[in-house]
């Protein structure tokens, strides 16, 4: 099992369709393709439930873009996918969060964006013209991979997907256990960890053949 932390911050994987970067920051980049995925950021969750009276923290917006351009200055790619669920709800269509996210895209402008539909984004609407961030659905083909959203099969492809926000718990000592986000590999699949801050996560079962690249 290989840790994603601070001290081992990167893992490279070869995969049939060329290799693939794994993030502490819990994004993957293919250095072939240029291209930095990243899964459900669920910009607006956290405001989503304050407004239904759910004490969550305030900021996460912020911290979510601010995680994103580490990621982007980090791998320096030409171009960044979304595997769906950008927005949480039509309530993220409000001036403050909107405000935030062309402010993040005005640092940027320089990168081609590309989200694909997720089932939150069927319900809070695309992303605004002014974001410049096209829009397509699942599965879109990058060379070997096929984008998605949900996890699934493409034939002779690997797929990249979200939507699971896998966690694996991981023992320590005595009775301590931890649930930490992780990279989960299947046989034709890879499920990337939910990248924001305020999301939960599906506990994973890994089965003979697959693996889980755990964030620390």
């Amino acid at each position: 099992m290989h840790l994603l932390s601070a001290n081992s911050s990167v893992h490279s994987m070869e995969t049939p369709f060329g290799a693939l970067q794994l993030s502490r920051h819990k994004t993957a980049f293919s250095p072939a393709h240029k291209a930095l995925f990243v899964a459900d950021v669920h910009l607006g969750k956290a405001a989503t439930f304050r407004s239904l009276g759910v004490p969550v923290p305030a900021g996460t917006t912020q911290e979510n873009l601010d995680k994103l351009s580490e990621c982007i200055a980090e791998f320096n790619p030409l171009s960044v996918y979304f595997l769906g669920d950008l927005l949480h709800a039509k309530m993220a269509h409000n001036p403050d969060l909107l405000g935030k996210l062309l402010a993040w895209r005005a640092q940027h402008t320089n990168l081609a964006m590309t989200l694909i539909r997720g089932n939150h984004d069927s319900k809070a609407g695309g992303p605004p013209a002014s974001l410049n961030i096209s829009v397509v659905e699942e599965p879109f083909m990058l060379g070997g991979f096929a984008l998605c959203h949900h996890p699934q099969t493409v034939q002779n492809a690997l797929v990249l997907a979200g939507h699971e926000h896998p966690v694996v718990v991981l023992n320590g000592k005595g009775r301590s256990r931890a649930r930490v986000p992780c990279f989960y590999l299947k046989t034709d699949q890879l499920i990337l960890p939910s990248f924001g801050a305020f999301t939960g996560g599906y506990a994973v079962n890994p089965q003979a053949g697959e693996a889980v690249f755990p964030v620390v």
